[in-house]
């Protein structure tokens, strides 16, 4: 068991180092190499997020209708070779000397086959976790997971750049061709003979089936006021935790006078407390505590830092900053962890798919919506007011206020009052 457990660690790897690959490399080559347009590369990278809301059908298509008799591993298999695939695509196209009217036309098509087989492979694999792991354990092995996928971003910015430190376009192909391939790789490595099979899996599959997916996405989401409320719970977190992400290194610079040097820093102090609160959550306190306990904890504690870090822009002290930074990616992995926690709870053998599929589609909902939020504030505050300091200080109170809604609400989810839980009970619904 505890090999299998790592050996599953494999597939969020590699979904880190491809991550790394679109979310950073392909990025900058396409604006700083290629020129192509920042609305243009805008939508590309917009395209995945877009396709989040089929996470649930994907789900529920694992749930209930196994190929060669394993409801998860072919499924997330697919995934990687539609994401490989559709990255390899990206990069062919990029190097090929193509006109601006057909990269951009093929490097729309690419994105959504990229994105199609991300959300497929991550959202099944999260059903996997789901099966392989009951109780706290599931909890804390969802969280561990996500720790590996930001390993894997990191080995992977770090491996790329060495690759690409001179950048040709040869160069990229290669870089490509050992990404997309460790992807692969991981994949099997992680997924194959990881499934109980049996007549218990069978009878989850037939009774998944039993309910046509229209009825299924009535009943047991959009019809359940639990899964309702968790949904806005993810939603209102996540945009209260990341509407900043792409405007602390500006607000160090403008606000408080920092080196680009010094606001490089701030994403790497972030991340480790994110990494830190995560690695302690799902080592330690997930076993001691209840994870809505942890989400209530790292709500509070972010609504403290920004509070902090305006506080830090009115006395201008940068030194304070940093420090408030790093306790603010310590927060954030707490709320994280939390929420995984409880979408761990809300998870059965019958709807695993799913109900992974709303936590898959409200994180990407809230990660979209925050970065969208947090750059409109600040053109519309800094536009009227002509000054730098209320328009960052505007979001961060907006966050606060988000965050604190986000706490109230997580008083009225029950879990087990859910119809998917309610059935796994054996209970019989009205």
């Amino acid at each position: 068991m505890r090999l299998d457990a790592l050996r599953l660690a494999a597939f969020p790897l590699g979904y880190g180092i491809t991550g790394a690959l679109a979310g950073g490399t392909l990025n900058r080559i396409m604006v700083a190499e290629l020129g192509l347009p920042l609305t243009l590369v805008g939508f590309l990278f917009a395209l995945p997020l877009l396709e989040a809301p089929l996470r649930v059908w994907f789900g529920y298509r694992s749930d209930g209708y196994p190929i060669a008799g394993r409801r998860r591993e072919p499924y997330i298999v697919a995934g990687s070779v539609l994401a490989a695939l559709g990255l390899a695509a990206t990069v062919w196209l990029m190097t090929a000397g193509a006109s601006r009217a057909l990269l951009a036309a093929g490097l729309v098509l690419a994105f959504v086959v990229y994105g199609f087989g991300r959300n497929l492979g991550h959202n099944v694999f999260q059903a996997l976790v789901a099966d392989r792991f009951e109780g706290a354990a599931r909890s804390r092995a969802l969280t561990l997971y996500e720790v590996a996928t930001m390993l894997g971003l990191v080995a992977g910015a770090g491996g790329l750049g060495q690759l690409l430190r001179d950048y040709a376009p040869a160069k990229l192909v290669a870089a490509t061709a050992g990404a997309v391939t460790a992807l692969l790789v991981l994949t099997l490595v992680a997924v194959i003979g990881q499934e109980r099979g049996g007549h218990a899996a069978a009878r989850a599959a037939e009774k998944s089936r039993e309910t046509p997916f229209l009825a299924a996405l009535r009943d047991f989401l959009l019809g359940d006021a639990q899964v309702r409320r968790f949904f806005l719970l993810i939603v209102f977190t996540f945009v209260g935790t990341l509407a900043q992400d792409v405007l602390l290194e500006p607000y160090g610079a403008l606000v408080l006078g920092m080196s680009v040097a010094d606001t490089t820093r701030l994403t790497a102090w972030w991340g480790l407390g994110v990494l830190a609160s995560m690695l302690a959550s799902g080592g330690w306190l997930l076993r001691v505590t209840r994870p809505v306990v942890l989400l209530r904890a790292g709500l509070l504690a972010t609504i403290a830092v920004f509070t902090g870090v305006i506080a830090a822009g009115l006395s201008g002290s940068p030194g304070a900053f940093r420090v408030l930074v790093a306790l603010m990616g310590l927060g954030t992995g707490l709320a994280g962890a939390g929420l995984l926690g409880g979408i761990a709870t809300f998870a059965t053998s019958v709807r695993a798919g799913l109900l992974m599929g709303v936590w898959g589609t409200a994180s990407l909902a809230g990660k979209a919506a925050g970065s969208l939020l947090g750059g409109a504030v600040v053109d519309a505050v800094r536009l009227a007011t002509g000054e730098a300091f209320p328009a960052y200080a505007t979001v961060f109170a907006l966050e606060a206020v988000l965050l604190a809604f986000a706490f109230a609400l997580s008083f009225r989810v029950r879990v087990e009052a859910s119809r998917a839980g309610r059935e796994a009970a054996g209970h019989r619904l009205p």
